[in-house]
């Protein structure tokens, strides 16, 4: 017996097709992947401000006075110094080296926290999480009940601050404020979004968000606000070296590889700990990079990373022509060995080699 997995839609689908968007299927959701190309979407966030409709990702609500225990216990990173209005980038680590997932950790209350997963690990991380909460925490999964967007670029601030009370240069990054937004009460307003051009993400309820979205794109009208779709999203990641989750980071790839050691908190126990300590004193065999091409290519996950006489050290994790800076540019997994910046590496494209250099990342400095 078969049976056909039906595409999920936000709240927001039937806009972005009359806004011409081109969908695609995406995390199990139909997604908008461009409006008009990107290239212009791409440029139009970082000169001026875009809107995204990512309300595909998850969200978890963590509460009640076992809460941080249960999150010191399956993140990396410290979540005993969020205060309240504040956010965290953290990883879940597995038994065996590996990932789960990255997440956004929110201090909502004393004892209440919201976690932000990715869309096509909901089920997987909810599971995760509920298997290794052993003092019965409150849990609840209410990713289809909400809705975010993200409006990123550097006019976001003044571009939105007719929709809100809220001081919205007093929002510094990774902080949040619970106010009024277009008319709406008790919205999230975080200075959060993976774009590297600043901006806002905003949460909200799916009966709110149309409401919202409107009055975006109209209040962004006289900065020149466009949707944004998600591959613009990606080439915005790529070029500030951010990770996603099933190119960069995986089951199989350890934080400290992905050089998330700075998400990484040994002043606490948390699953895999003792494993990834001794792969932070100790060091580790292959290392996440950045590289850029030196002649013409594009790179593509899943290419190889070779020497000038073609022995395999690593692997894309992901590749583009960077909009921004007008050249080819990727990150990749190579033997510690070849890791170091400067160093000339080759990318096999097909039956060439294709000379790049290992470079510091971000590729793009705002």
């Amino acid at each position: 017996m078969f049976f056909i997995q039906t595409m999920k839609n936000t709240q927001l689908t039937q806009k972005h097709i009359s806004l011409g968007a081109k969908m695609v299927p995406f995390a199990g959701y139909n997604m908008p992947v461009s409006y008009k190309g990107v290239n212009h979407e791409h440029k139009v966030v970082r000169n001026h401000v875009g809107v995204f409709d990512v309300s595909h990702m998850g969200e978890f609500l963590v509460s009640g006075p076992k809460a941080l225990s249960l999150l010191q216990k399956v993140t990396s990173n410290d979540v005993e110094k969020l205060n309240i209005g504040q956010a965290q980038y953290s990883c879940m680590p597995n038994e065996t080296g590996g990932i789960i997932d990255d997440l956004l950790v929110y201090r909502i209350k004393e004892d209440t926290y919201l976690l932000v997963v990715n869309a096509s690990n909901i089920e997987k991380d909810f599971n995760w999480i509920s298997n290794h909460n052993t003092e019965n925490v409150p849990l609840k999964n209410i990713s289809e009940d909400y809705s975010l967007l993200a409006i990123q670029g550097p006019k976001a601030v003044k571009a939105m601050q007719s929709l809100t009370k809220v001081d919205l240069t007093a929002i510094t990054y990774y902080h949040f404020k619970i106010g009024d937004f277009a008319g709406i009460d008790h919205v999230i307003i975080s200075a959060t979004g993976y774009t590297g051009s600043g901006g806002f993400e905003i949460y909200c309820k799916n009966t709110e968000v149309e409401q919202i979205w409107e009055a975006i794109l109209k209040a962004g009208a006289h900065f020149n606000i466009e949707p944004i779709g998600l591959a613009a999203r990606d080439t915005l990641r790529l070029e500030m070296g951010y990770c996603l989750y099933g190119n960069d980071i995986n089951d199989e790839t350890s934080p400290i590889e992905a050089g998330l050691s700075w998400i990484t908190k040994f002043n606490k126990s948390f699953i895999n700990d003792t494993y990834l300590k001794n792969q932070k004193d100790n060091g580790v065999s292959k290392k996440l990079i950045g590289f850029e091409l030196t002649d013409r290519g594009i790179p593509r996950h899943g290419y190889d990373i070779v020497t000038h006489t073609s022995e395999i050290i690593g692997k894309v994790s992901s590749g583009t022509m960077s909009p921004s800076l007008e050249k080819a540019i990727g990150m990749g997994y190579v033997s510690t060995d070849f890791s170091k910046v400067g160093t000339q590496i080759f990318i096999q494209i097909r039956k060439k080699r294709i000379p790049a250099k290992i470079v510091k990342m971000p590729f793009y400095n705002i």
